[in-house]
């Protein structure tokens, strides 16, 4: 697993500036105005500073965009870096310069001077989610990344506050590895092993296997992982941080590699399938940063780990099969098979847990990848109270997300002449039939959410992410499940 970048707080040293020999990141605002830490490091350097922000480069540059000044003058600093960002930038400009912060340091030590500027702990936190790398199967390894020294003016108060923003982070590169590993290492069976190490953070998990899933009656999911060697699972993580209120919960897809089952995917970008199981991921991730924070409410998170692969065992188009929930739903295409995997799981969910609302994620369809590209996230909501949570959520956090309707209209395009349901509407209006589908397995009573991210869940790099996974949605859920349902 891939350990969060060392972050350490200390206090403001003028004094120590021309001393510290790793790169030093400053920041200064648009019209060049500074705080003592970056003023020292101006004198240091006989007015550089002074002189950039005077500059046509300086004024063309972004909130939250950087110059590098290298070999500076008087210090031992090998590099310095200079930040624009204003003390009541946004909070996302201020994620964008840590994370410029972090990308200047390129896994070294580096020292950023921030003082007493208002948004260190937002600045710290966009440094902490770019610091990731994922080299674990690189045969030439890599030497240990540096670390990050913050000064600030009153450390002991910026490492509480931020102590909750890192755990999320940390939650966040969780997901990113899940995401990143090969099909070939992050087996069902390993997936599951990893989630049941998080015990060791006080979480309760369970992992139910094919003999009780097949109890259950969960022949929707279990029709997926047919023709795989891996056996499919269902593991449940809960965190009871809320006294004995009813749980929020949180319900993933944990496709661990698709190869379209005997609807055979194309050849070309299949390698990219790894990812099908981000769903699943970011719920990991969530539950990993509410136990490592020590949330003040109860979540449940629920997963279903499967494999979609061809053999003489697999489902078959014409298939029906039959859901937990008694449904019966005939397999037009088996490379549809997420909606299967959620069905049963979401109706576990609630027969099980009686959840006070639900959010469901999956790398679902690539219909929403072409009504919404790699940017933002499809939401589709019965409850508006709750949608609109999220959205704002979402939106505090920088994780762009988009409401699409749902209607019975699009219902009509999943009714079957065999069976209650088909498992796929045909291409028009793919992303929003697929919800249709999810909803039928929703009490009407429980209010939910269902998260198309197959657009957003490995599109990097980002300003916040290297090439690969983004951990979308963890930082945006935690969110909601701080504003909403902590006591």
């Amino acid at each position: 697993m891939t350990e969060p970048i060392s972050i350490s707080f200390i206090a403001d040293d003028k004094d120590s500036v021309s001393e510290i020999t790793s790169k030093i990141s400053v920041v200064m605002d648009a019209d060049g105005k500074m705080n003592p830490l970056t003023r020292k490091v101006n004198s240091l350097m006989r007015g550089a500073l002074k002189r950039l922000a005077e500059s046509e480069r300086w004024e063309k540059l972004d909130s939250g965009e950087a110059v590098e000044m290298p070999m500076p003058e008087r210090m031992q600093a090998p590099s310095v870096q200079v930040v624009k960002l204003a003390r009541n930038a946004t909070h996302g400009d201020s994620r964008d310069a840590g994370a410029a912060m972090a990308a200047f340091a390129g896994g070294q030590d580096c020292t950023l001077l921030l003082s007493s500027h208002p948004k260190s702990v937002t600045i710290t936190e966009g440094a902490a989610l770019r610091s990731y790398a994922f080299c674990v199967h690189k045969s030439a390894k890599a030497d240990a990344p540096g670390g990050l020294t913050v000064m600030v003016s009153d450390p002991d108060t910026t490492r509480s506050a931020a102590a909750g923003p890192l755990a999320v982070a940390a939650g966040v590169l969780f997901t990113r590895d899940l995401v990143n590993e090969p099909a070939n290492v992050l087996t069902t069976t390993e997936f599951a092993k990893r989630l049941l190490a998080m015990r060791d953070l006080g979480l309760e998990v369970e992992v139910l296997d094919e003999p009780e899933l097949e109890k259950l009656g969960m022949g929707s999911l279990l029709s997926v992982g047919q023709g795989s060697a891996s056996p499919s699972k269902v593991a449940v993580m809960r965190w009871n941080g809320g006294g004995d209120e009813a749980p929020f919960a949180l319900v993933g897809k944990g496709v661990v590699f698709d190869t379209g089952g005997i609807s055979l995917k194309p050849a070309a970008g299949m390698e990219d399938m790894t990812m099908d199981m981000g769903g699943a991921a970011v719920v990991s991730g969530v539950m990993r940063a509410l136990a490592l924070r020590k949330a003040r409410a109860n979540v449940v998170g629920v997963v279903g780990l499967v494999e979609n692969m061809p053999d003489g065992m697999a489902t078959r188009p014409g298939d029906i099969v039959t859901s937990m929930k008694g449904d019966t739903i005939e397999v037009i295409n088996t490379d549809a098979e997420g909606r299967l995997v959620l069905a049963d799981i979401l109706w576990y969910t609630q027969e099980k847990y009686a959840p006070k609302g639900m959010v469901d994620l999956a790398t679902l369809t690539g219909a929403i990848m072409v009504a919404l590209g790699h940017h933002t996230a499809g939401v589709f909501s019965n409850d508006d109270a709750l949608c609109k949570g999220f959205l704002k959520a979402a939106d505090a956090t920088g994780e762009a997300a988009w409401r699409m309707p749902l209607g019975k209209a699009y219902d009509k395009k999943i009714d079957c002449k065999f069976a209650d349901m088909k498992n796929t509407g045909g291409r028009m209006a793919g992303s929003i039939t697929a919800a249709q589908f999810l909803q039928r397995f929703v009490k009407p009573d429980t209010p939910w959410i269902h998260l198309d991210i197959a657009g957003v869940a490995a599109p990097g790099p980002t300003k916040l992410s290297p090439k690969g996974a983004t951990g979308w949605g963890v930082r945006a859920l935690d969110r909601l499940i701080a504003e909403q349902f902590e006591g």
